[in-house]
């Protein structure tokens, strides 16, 4: 169920934020699970290597015995030879290399690259581990007569082994990312459907009191006692925009066409409109710095939009105050339309919040608006809608941009 936020609106997404923190959780603990058994098998590895390295210097030490001639064969078989995974190198007291074990070197090579070559692999052995010390001594008097040094450094499975972990993260990462965004696309979707329905049957819903306003508005002109006929004037006005308002709710849903436009005109039918219905507190100027700017919209939604805003406007100003409606041509055949207002502003932090469902600043309402606003600019009209700036007990300006 949908969490009601403060303000009396609807927070559709409370349920996908708490979603969006039950996958990290998992995704965190997998992770971090993965990381620890890997890290036991690496340390086991490298232990395992290292007692191999150990045992391959011992033997080495083991066939400097001139009277064990007879168990070399034992000795290379058994010991020396199956060490075929790990880079060694067998170095002497005076650095001379003696002996290396499953080192790659290019064929091709001369004899000092391939020198060259294995010193470079002694520094990264270096780097690693410490060498283990093979020595030779004298039996009787235990002297030493030399001692060599065993260098290795980690096998390629090891190696293979440390980095697994940052693939498995990778992996699990994309899941959880694709998971996400299947499951925010499914929602999303629902979401349009549930909008679609409850437009398309608001707009069923309302045909039946239009068409009856209709039919009495046309009594009452018949009616020589009433003296204003202003007021019929106004109540056809009124008709009239319950059947644009029907006409866009019927659009939602489906792809609406669009015409180009004169947007000062556009706009200025919409703030005749509006005048005579807010408050006399409230000022609403529109300045075209160009003349003639035209736009493609499909015009009883783009009036919407406009509506909506300047109907927030007033809101946010307590019935008191000026909104000042700019119309720009801009680059690339771009229109620019900036709604200022003098109201109180929004909040830095809840900027990135307006155009959310559910968000709302009013004591009741649903905080669909500029839902719906973003939806027919950026969607329908291919359009953007976001805001430009807002300043508290100062006020907001929306800009909207349309091609032309």
């Amino acid at each position: 169920m949908a969490e009601v936020n403060k303000s009396g609106g609807i927070d559709l997404y409370y349920d996908k934020s708490k979603l969006k923190w039950i996958i990290l959780s998992i995704s965190v603990l997998i992770s971090v699970g993965s990381i620890f058994y890997t890290n036991v098998l690496v340390n086991q590895l490298k232990e395992r290597e290292r007692r191999q390295i150990e045992l391959y210097a011992k033997a080495i030490q083991y066939t400097l015995d001139a009277k064990l001639d007879k168990d070399l064969n034992f000795v290379s078989d058994e010991i020396l030879v199956p060490n075929n995974s790990i880079p060694t190198i067998l170095l002497s007291e005076s650095g001379q290399i003696l002996e290396y074990r499953n080192i790659a070197i290019d064929s091709t090579l001369s004899d000092k690259g391939k020198q060259q070559t294995l010193y470079k692999e002694l520094e990264k052995m270096r780097d690693e581990y410490e060498p283990i010390e093979v020595v030779d001594r004298d039996e009787i008097t235990n002297e030493i007569y030399v001692i060599n040094y065993v260098y290795y450094r980690n096998s390629f499975l090891l190696t293979q082994l440390k980095y697994y972990p940052i693939v498995q993260l990778s992996v699990i990462a994309i899941i959880a990312f694709i998971s996400y965004m299947a499951f925010d696309y499914s929602k999303a979707a629902e979401q349009n459907r549930v909008w679609v329905g409850l437009a398309k049957e608001t707009a069923h819903q309302l045909g039946t009191p239009i068409s009856s306003l209709m039919a009495w508005v046309e009594y009452f002109k018949d009616q020589s006692n009433i003296k204003d006929k202003n007021l019929i004037d106004e109540l056809n006005k009124d008709i009239k925009k319950l059947q644009v308002i029907t006409e866009r709710f019927s659009n939602i849903g489906s792809t609406p066409a669009l015409k180009e436009e004169m947007v000062e005109n556009l706009i200025n039918s919409i703030v005749g409109y509006l005048k005579p219905r807010i408050s006399q507190k409230v000022s609403i100027t529109v300045d075209a710095l160009t003349e003639g700017i035209i736009a493609r919209v499909n015009a009883p939604l783009f009036e919407w939009v406009i509506e909506n805003l300047c109907k927030n406007a007033v809101d946010a100003m307590a019935g008191s105050g000026s909104i000042h409606i700019y119309i720009l041509k801009g680059s690339e055949g771009r229109v620019f339309i900036d709604i200022n207002d003098t109201g109180k502003g929004i909040q830095k932090s809840r900027i990135k919040q307006v155009f959310n469902p559910g968000f709302t600043t009013k004591k009741r309402g649903w905080g669909l608006g500029l839902t719906l606003a973003k939806r027919i600019i950026e969607i329908y009209h291919e359009g953007k809608i976001y805001i430009k700036s807002s300043e508290e007990n100062k006020g907001t300006t929306f800009r909207i941009v349309l091609q032309s």
